[in-house]
């Protein structure tokens, strides 16, 4: 993949790539991200926000359900791509329902969320060969979590927004209670499609500036023009604090494990830890688009928060991904992400380019880190590629 580290390779497992069938099935999730930013500017307070982000968390973890599938399922046979192209439709119908997930579009977001796992957990018992049982394992959970979707719909919006965190909680704590032993992961693949993921959600924030300009309704002066560059700086900071290090010593560990060890590295490192990725990013997305929508304006509440805590959730995610590594948690990480949580107070008192101006000039810090490995005690991407070689 462009930007990574040259992949693992190991003799006694080739290395599959991505397929571009899966790439379209990813599409529908470019879509699903603008929505829950939509969801969040329709109420920007503190419940939207919780709404936003359960949502989110279901949105993630369909997806990461169809990725443990698609890499361990071959999907070329017509009946295979028949049943994900039907879980496509149905994750588009949730995609759409998202701004109003929580009123008037509660009952098609529920029901055809549940069509979505029920599709998956068919197609991977059915065709998963010796992931059958540990996918059985896992359906009960499933199951309760999509039915308790179901019943919210039905009951006052509290006691709706409880049983949704409850389904989240169960679809996030049933592979903690049962284990992961017995999936079948090839790392490459399962590395690469994660990290095609975080494009497409670093392009989420890319389309919110294109929003944000559009919302203007001006020619570009120059300091709109500055402030789109700034913001292209800002996820291009993001992109390279990912791919140009973490992501390359992420599949390392991954392909180095094997059996039950590479499934609970899998789990952890990427169908948990990468939540915190995805929800800072969509959070950047929300405050990017108030910066240049109105780059001289004060940011409130949720765009506020958006900017800078969508960046120190970022930068806390990938400590913590290090430190699951069996690593320490990277301490430049953790001091940017708290920078970041600086921004919130900050971009209550100065215009928005200004706290964007701050933003970028964090990341261009752990950008310099990333690079300058010797001063850290780090070793940059390069040599993890080197690494990498040496082993296969």
């Amino acid at each position: 993949m462009v930007g990574m580290a040259e992949p693992e390779t190991n003799l006694t497992e080739p290395r599959r790539p991505v397929s571009s069938f899966e790439l379209f099935f990813d599409l529908v999730f470019v879509f699903s991200l603008t929505r829950v930013t939509d969801l969040i500017l329709r109420d920007p307070h503190a419940d939207g926000v919780l709404r936003g982000m359960l949502v989110l968390a279901l949105l993630w973890w369909a997806w990461g359900a169809y990725a443990w599938l698609t890499n361990a399922v071959d999907t070329n046979s017509a009946s295979a791509r028949g049943v994900v192209l039907s879980a496509m439709g149905a994750l588009l119908v949730v995609a759409v329902a998202v701004p109003e997930a929580f009123g008037e579009n509660a009952l098609p977001f529920a029901l055809a969320y549940f069509v979505v796992r029920v599709l998956h957990l068919v197609l991977f018992a059915v065709a998963g060969g010796a992931n059958r049982a540990a996918i059985l394992r896992l359906a009960p959970g499933n199951l309760a979590a999509s039915i308790l979707l179901i019943i919210g719909v039905f009951v006052p919006s509290t006691v709706q927004l409880i049983l949704w965190g409850l389904a989240v909680l169960i679809d996030y704590g049933t592979p903690i209670i049962t284990g992961v032993g017995g999936f079948t992961v090839h790392a490459g693949h399962f590395f690469e499609r994660h990290g095609l993921f975080m494009i497409i959600a670093l392009g989420e924030s890319v389309v919110a500036v294109g929003a944000g300009v559009l919302l203007t309704g001006a020619h570009i002066t120059p300091l709109l023009a500055a402030t789109i560059l700034l913001s292209v700086a800002a996820i291009g900071g993001l992109w390279w604090a990912y791919f140009d290090w973490e992501a390359a010593l992420s599949e390392r560990q991954l392909s180095r494990a094997i059996g039950a060890e590479r499934a609970h590295l899998a789990r952890d490192m990427f169908s948990y830890l990468h939540l915190p990725l995805v929800a800072g990013v969509v959070f950047i997305a929300v405050g990017l688009e108030s910066v240049v929508s109105h780059p001289t304006h004060h940011m409130h509440g949720v765009h506020a928060i958006g900017l800078g805590g969508g960046a120190a959730l970022f930068m806390f995610g990938l400590s913590a991904i290090s430190g699951r590594r069996g690593h320490r948690p990277r301490l430049d990480h953790l001091v940017a992400g708290l920078f970041c949580l600086l921004l919130i107070p900050v971009s209550l008192l100065v215009p928005g380019v200004v706290a964007l101006v701050l933003l970028v000039g964090v990341l261009l810090v752990i950008a310099y880190i990333d690079r300058h490995h010797g001063r850290t005690g780090y070793e940059p991407r390069a040599r993890a590629a080197q690494a990498v070689s040496a082993d296969a």
